[in-house]
C-alpha cells in the first residue's frame, strides 16, 4: 500500500511536470507558464510583476494538404532549462557593448497518432518573452508546407494600440491610435487612403505593435531574426481581445515551405510600466545569431548627402530623357534622344554635392538617377528591368569616383530593382563588381511596384530570402546595404552588420507627398525602429515644397528643431542631410548640429517617452566624453526637464541648445528657432520647450 502511494505521487508529480512548466526571467520580474490543455493544445501565459499581461494563449501550426496540422494531441516527452548571461559588442549601435541574459525552456512535444515532434523554445530576460517553433530531423516530419501560423497573444483588455493596417506590400502608412476595439471600423480607412492595394484583412495589423493598457503597462509584440520564413502579421479577434499570427502568403496562397531541421522566427513579447524600457530594449537583437561576418573593419556608420530630395519633391527628374529610347531607339542608343532638362544626376550637380559634402564634412553622396532605363520605367512599362552597369550620357562614372576620390568622400550607388529581383540576382554579382571597381561601398536598394516575375507579395517567404541572399551577396563584396521598400527589419543587422539601414516605413519622402502626421516621429522608435535603424532621411528646412516645385503644394509637418532632434531620436548608423546645399545655406547656424551630431554611439540614456507624444535622448558619441540630446514633440505643446546626471563628475561642458521659438509651429512658423549656449556639468538642469510638432536639439561638448 505504500509502495502504491509513492507510485501515484510520482505518477501525479510528472503529470504536472508534464502538463506545465514554469520559467522565471532572471532577476524574477517576469514569470511564464507553458501548459497544455486536455486535448494536448500547447499554451503559453505571461506575467509582469506578479500581473497577466498575456492570457492563457494556443500555440500551433496549421499545415496544408495535411491530415493533422501541429496543432493538438501533443504529448511533453521532455524538458530543458538552461541560463545564458554574456556580453557583446556590436559594430556599430546605440551602446557600444550589450548585456544578453536570460532563462530558457525548452519543451519537446510528441505528437500521438503521428509520432512527429516540435519543440517550443522560449526565452526569457528582464525586458520580455521570445518564442519559436523548432523542428528536428525525424522520419515523420522532412517536408511540409504552413497553411497558417497559430501563435496567440490574448490581451488582458480593450488596449490603445499604435497599428498601421496589415498590408503585405507596404508599411509607409501614418500609425493610428485607437482602441483594439476600434481597428475593424479604423482599419479601411486607413488602407484605402494609402497608395497600396492589394491584399487586406480588416482586423490585422503589421508588427512591431505598440500598446498600453489602462493601468500603465506597456506591450510591444514583434518578431525577431526572420530568415527562410513569411513575414508575420497579426488578426485580432476584438471580441475576446486575441491576437493571432497571421503569415504572408506568396503567389499561391502558401504561407510557408519547410524542410526539417528548421525553425520559425521568434516571436516576442516586450513589457514594461516605463516606455522608456521599451526603446531601450535590446531583446531583438540578442535574440538574433552573432555576426557571421569575421572582418567588419570595413563596415562604417556614414553621414551623407544626395541627390534625391530634389528628385521627390520633383525640382529634378531620375530620367535623362522623356523618350523610350531603349525601346523606341535601340539599348544604350541615346543619340536621337532629347534631354530632359531636369535630370539631377548630371556631372555638374553631383560636383555641386560632393564639394558641399566635402566643405561640410560628410563622409559620401547618395546619387539617383545615375542608370539608364528610368524614362522606360517611368513612362512606358511597369516591367522594365535595369542592368545596374549602364550610366546616362551626362554620369561620368569614373571621372565622378575620381572627382569625389581627390575630396575624400565616398558615391553611394543606387540599385532600383523595380521589383524584378530575378533579374536583380542575374546582375548582383557584376553590379557588386562594377561598384567596388569604381570606388563604391555602399548601396541603396528598391523595390518599387509589384514583385515580378509572379506577383509574389512584398513580404512573403520567397521574397524575404531574396532580401537576404542580397545581404549576403554584398557581404562577399565589401558592400553596405541601405534597403528601401523590403521586409520590417528583425535584428538581423546583428548578424549581417553590413544592413546599415532600412527604410520599411513611412519616411520623410511623404512629406513631399501630401505630408505626415506630426506626431509620426514619436511614434517610429516603439514600432519600426524596435527591429533595427532606419533610413528616415532627415534634416529638411524648408517645410514649403511648393518653394522647391511650385507644382508641389505638400507641407513638411515638422518645425527646423524637431528635424534636427531626429539625428538623435531615430536612430542609425546611416544618417542623411536630405535638404539642398541651398537650403542649409540659408540656416547655417542651425545646418550646424547637423554638422557636429555622431552617428556612432557608446551609451546611450532615454530621459522620457510616451509613445505619440514625446522622446527625449541623450547619446554619448563613441571615443568621445561628447554627448547629443534629441527631443520630438506631438501635437501639444509641452516643457520637458533635464537632468544632466549623465555627464561624467568633475567635467564641465558646454551646451548649444537648439530650440523652439516661443511662436513656433510645424504648420505656421517651422522655421522659428533660438540657439543659445550655457555651462554644465553633471549637477546641472534645464526646462526646455517644444512647440507642436517641434523639438529641440542640443550638443553637449566637453570643455577642454
Amino acid at each position: 500500500m505504500k509502495n502504491l502511494f509513492f507510485a501515484s505521487l510520482i505518477l501525479f508529480a510528472f503529470s504536472t511536470v508534464a502538463k506545465a512548466q514554469q520559467l522565471k526571467s532572471p532577476e524574477g520580474k517576469f514569470v511564464m507558464e507553458f501548459s497544455l490543455q486536455n486535448d494536448g493544445t500547447p499554451t503559453y501565459n505571461l506575467k509582469y510583476k506578479n500581473k497577466e499581461v498575456v492570457k492563457t494563449s494556443k500555440l500551433g501550426l496549421e499545415l496544408k494538404d495535411d491530415k493533422k496540422s501541429l496543432l493538438n494531441d501533443f504529448t511533453v516527452v521532455d524538458t530543458k532549462t538552461s541560463t545564458f548571461d554574456e556580453t557583446w559588442k556590436p559594430v556599430w549601435g546605440e551602446v557600444d557593448h550589450i548585456r544578453n541574459h536570460y532563462n530558457e525552456l525548452a519543451v519537446t512535444l510528441n505528437q500521438k497518432g503521428t509520432d512527429r515532434q516540435i519543440i517550443i523554445r522560449f526565452r526569457l530576460f528582464e525586458d520580455g518573452l521570445g518564442f519559436r517553433y523548432e523542428f528536428p530531423t525525424q522520419k515523420n516530419l522532412t517536408y511540409f508546407v504552413i497553411k497558417e501560423e497559430r501563435s496567440q497573444f490574448a490581451m488582458t483588455g480593450d488596449h490603445t494600440a499604435f497599428w498601421i493596417p496589415g498590408d503585405y506590400d507596404t508599411q509607409e502608412y501614418d500609425y493610428t491610435k485607437s482602441k483594439l476595439s476600434e481597428i475593424r471600423g479604423l482599419s479601411q480607412k486607413a488602407y484605402t487612403a494609402n497608395v497600396s492595394q492589394r491584399s487586406f484583412s480588416p482586423t490585422g495589423v503589421q508588427t512591431s505593435l505598440m500598446l498600453k493598457t489602462a493601468d500603465g503597462i506597456y506591450i510591444n509584440l514583434h518578431e525577431a531574426a526572420l530568415i527562410n520564413y513569411s513575414c508575420m502579421h497579426l488578426n485580432l479577434d476584438d471580441k475576446n481581445m486575441v491576437f493571432e499570427s497571421w503569415l504572408t502568403p506568396d503567389a499561391k496562397g502558401d504561407k510557408g515551405y519547410m524542410q526539417a531541421p528548421s525553425h520559425s522566427p521568434w516571436r516576442t513579447i516586450m513589457v514594461s510600466d516605463d516606455a522608456k524600457d521599451i526603446l531601450a530594449s535590446k531583446m531583438t537583437l540578442n535574440l538574433n545569431d552573432p555576426s557571421k561576418i569575421d572582418d567588419t573593419s570595413w563596415i562604417k556608420p556614414v553621414k551623407y548627402v544626395g541627390v534625391w530630395w530634389e528628385m521627390i519633391t520633383g525640382k529634378s527628374s531620375w530620367s535623362y530623357t522623356n523618350d523610350f529610347p531603349t525601346v523606341q531607339l535601340g539599348v544604350s542608343d541615346f543619340s536621337k534622344a532629347k534631354p530632359s532638362g531636369t535630370h539631377g544626376a548630371n556631372n555638374a550637380n553631383v560636383k555641386k554635392y560632393i564639394d558641399f559634402a566635402a566643405a561640410n564634412g560628410f563622409d559620401a553622396v547618395l546619387v539617383e538617377g545615375w542608370n539608364e532605363g528610368w524614362e522606360d520605367w517611368f513612362g512606358h512599362s511597369k516591367d522594365y528591368v535595369f542592368d545596374f552597369l549602364t550610366p546616362y550620357p551626362d554620369f561620368d562614372v569614373k571621372g565622378l569616383h575620381e572627382y569625389a576620390k581627390s575630396k575624400n568622400i565616398k558615391i553611394i550607388m543606387h540599385h532600383e530593382t523595380s521589383g524584378s529581383v530575378r533579374n536583380y540576382e542575374r546582375h548582383m554579382d557584376a553590379a557588386y563588381k562594377f561598384m567596388k571597381d569604381n570606388g563604391y561601398d555602399a548601396v541603396k536598394s528598391g523595390y518599387v511596384g509589384d514583385i515580378l516575375p509572379r506577383g509574389e507579395n512584398h513580404y512573403d517567404q520567397w521574397i524575404v530570402n531574396h532580401y537576404q541572399y542580397a545581404i549576403e551577396k554584398a557581404a562577399e563584396y565589401k558592400i553596405m546595404v541601405n534597403a528601401h521598400e523590403a521586409v520590417r527589419p528583425t535584428g538581423i543587422c546583428r548578424t549581417y552588420p553590413n544592413l546599415i539601414g532600412n527604410e520599411a516605413a513611412r519616411g520623410t519622402e511623404y512629406q513631399a507627398f501630401g505630408g505626415s502626421k506630426p506626431n509620426h516621429v514619436t511614434v517610429l522608435p516603439f514600432t519600426r525602429l524596435i527591429g533595427g535603424p532606419m533610413d528616415y532621411t532627415p534634416g529638411i528646412f524648408e517645410m514649403d515644397i511648393s518653394k522647391m516645385n511650385p507644382e508641389n503644394k505638400s507641407h513638411v509637418n515638422s518645425t527646423i528643431c524637431n528635424q534636427l532632434a531626429l539625428y538623435v531620436t531615430m536612430y542609425s548608423p546611416l544618417q542623411m542631410a536630405a535638404d539642398t546645399p541651398e537650403n542649409y545655406n540659408r540656416f547655417p547656424d542651425a545646418f550646424q548640429f547637423i554638422k557636429d551630431v555622431a552617428v556612432d554611439w557608446s551609451e546611450s540614456k532615454y530621459i522620457e517617452a510616451e509613445p505619440g507624444d514625446f522622446i527625449t535622448v541623450a547619446r554619448k558619441a563613441k571615443g568621445t566624453n561628447n554627448w547629443f540630446i534629441g527631443n520630438v514633440n506631438g501635437e501639444t505643446p509641452r516643457t520637458s526637464n533635464i537632468d544632466f546626471s549623465f555627464l561624467e563628475k568633475g567635467k564641465k561642458y558646454t551646451a548649444t541648445i537648439y530650440a523652439d521659438a516661443k511662436d513656433a509651429h510645424y504648420k505656421t512658423n517651422p522655421q522659428a528657432y533660438t540657439i543659445k549656449k550655457i555651462a554644465v556639468t553633471n549637477k546641472s538642469k534645464l526646462s526646455q520647450f517644444s512647440a507642436p510638432g517641434g523639438g529641440y536639439a542640443i550638443s553637449v561638448i566637453e570643455t577642454k
